[in-house]
């Protein structure tokens, strides 16, 4: 497995994995600055091809933070790794996810982040976001950075399959046909109003996890994906209504 590198905004870089067991790339970003933040701290196997194309960047001895949308093995699987290998580093997560799993499993303490709690790496500003359950996870949150309008959107818009570093094309409809297979996403009544509050921050850049970097209308493509969910929790509810008569 080999980790390409690409710049999709002034100070922050795309290091994607392509996994072919998964058919799934693994998408890590670090925001450049006087303290950088690694987002995804990925899987363990992945260490190596990514912690050798981030130091292409910088010297991972200045890596400062270390952060993920929620707890799972490509999200923070090589946590500990990363923090061995940055000794300033910090973990820096929801406070909720560092109280029930983050704490017990990072070498260091972690940061516990409230929503709105804002990363400064330098001229760039990464505000936490709280998504408890969206896509999934109790944990879960996402990041925005501020100056560039980049949402680092996690697992949103997860794409099975080898796709263009970066597109301005459609990403919700490849989404949707994941999510037919993997049925990754909690139908739940706040799916649709969180994801319209990302749009509401009205993002240029929608850095996924799994798929493209997207430089398209990303307003308008969260409203189209909540659309998309709001549809499917309908008709799961009316399917509920139905079974119980």
């Amino acid at each position: 497995m080999s980790t390409t590198i690409t710049e999709i905004a002034p100070d922050i870089y795309r290091m994607s994995t392509f996994v072919p067991e998964a058919n799934l790339a693994m998408n890590q970003f670090l925001v450049d600055g006087e303290e950088p933040l690694l987002f995804h701290a990925g899987q363990r196997a992945l260490f190596t091809p990514v912690s050798d194309a981030l130091s292409q960047l910088i010297d991972i001895g200045r890596l400062k933070w270390i952060t993920f949308g929620h707890v799972e093995a490509d999200e923070c699987g090589a946590m500990n790794s990363w923090l061995a290998a940055a000794p300033d580093a910090q973990v820096a997560h929801g406070a909720m996810g560092c109280f029930v799993q983050v704490g017990d499993l990072a070498d260091r303490p972690p940061i516990p982040l409230q929503d709105g709690d804002v990363l400064e790496t330098g001229v760039r500003r990464v505000r936490h976001i709280d998504t408890p359950h969206v896509p999934h996870g109790w944990d879960a949150g996402l990041m925005f950075e501020e100056t560039t309008s980049t949402l680092f959107c996690g697992d949103l818009f997860t794409a099975f399959g080898n796709h263009p570093t970066t597109t301005e094309h459609d990403i919700i409809g490849p989404a949707l046909e994941t999510e037919d297979l993997g049925h990754a996403t909690a139908l739940t009544p706040d799916l649709e109003p969180t994801i319209r509050a990302l749009a509401d921050l009205e993002p240029r850049i929608l850095a996924t996890m799994h798929t493209s970097t997207f430089y398209g209308d990303c307003v308008d493509t969260l409203h189209e994906l909540a659309n998309a969910y709001a549809e499917r929790f309908a008709a799961e509810t009316e399917k509920w209504k139905s079974d119980q008569m």
